[in-house]
């Protein structure tokens, strides 16, 4: 299956990708283009999604822009790479399960190549790693689904500032924290965009 690829090396503002996302999502929904997979990073921003509380913000002060995608409040900024898409199930078996299972096994493959071994939890949603007996989040995963085309994305901490997870609850989880792959393995993570692509296109190309 044909997936357009979009890599994005300066920051994009979060609105405006989202702008774009939906666009595409609209045209796959027409027949119109082809399934859509983009690598980039933004600007600061929280974000909330569906399932948002309000006592989930610490920091009353930050701007926060509600979204439509599923999850709570997270964070993105400079040090973090994401990946968004659009994916149409229909051509797929329509299984969303197996979906988001595909979503994690792309992130764990691609940390693995780095020897970060990483894992998902069926409660909480992501991707986690394991250091010094303390479970930590290193990937956080948000998927909205629209006449069968899943979309959205994926947030992969590299070398981000981790205070910005202070002024929030980040994904609801009080008792759980976040890292990134510097506080884990520091090593060069340059090529990441590449490493990104290509486990993306094993699992979802054919």
């Amino acid at each position: 299956m044909n997936i357009k690829i979009k890599i994005s090396r300066k920051p994009v503002e979060y609105e405006k990708a989202i702008k774009y996302l939906e666009k595409r999502v609209l045209s796959i929904i027409e027949n119109k283009d082809d399934d859509f997979f983009w690598i980039l990073s933004h600007p600061n921003i929280y974000t909330a999604g569906v399932s948002a509380k309000s006592d989930e913000v610490i920091d009353k002060n930050i701007n926060l822009i509600k979204t439509n995608r599923g999850g709570k409040i997270t964070w993105h900024g400079p040090g973090q790479k994401i990946f968004y898409f659009a994916i149409n199930l229909s051509k797929r078996g329509r299984d969303i399960r197996k979906f988001v299972k595909i979503i994690e096994k792309i992130v764990i493959d691609t940390l693995k190549e780095y020897k970060i071994k990483s894992f998902a939890d069926r409660k909480n949603v992501g991707i986690w790693v394991k250091k010094n007996n303390e479970v930590k989040k290193i990937a956080a995963i948000g998927i909205k689904v629209k006449k069968w085309i899943a979309y959205h994305g994926c947030s992969i901490n590299i070398n981000n500032d981790l205070k910005n997870y202070d002024k929030i609850v980040p994904c609801g989880l009080k008792n759980k924290g976040v890292t990134n792959l510097y506080k884990i393995k520091k090593q060069n993570y340059k090529n990441f965009d590449e490493v990104l692509l290509k486990n993306f296109l094993k699992y979802l190309k054919s």
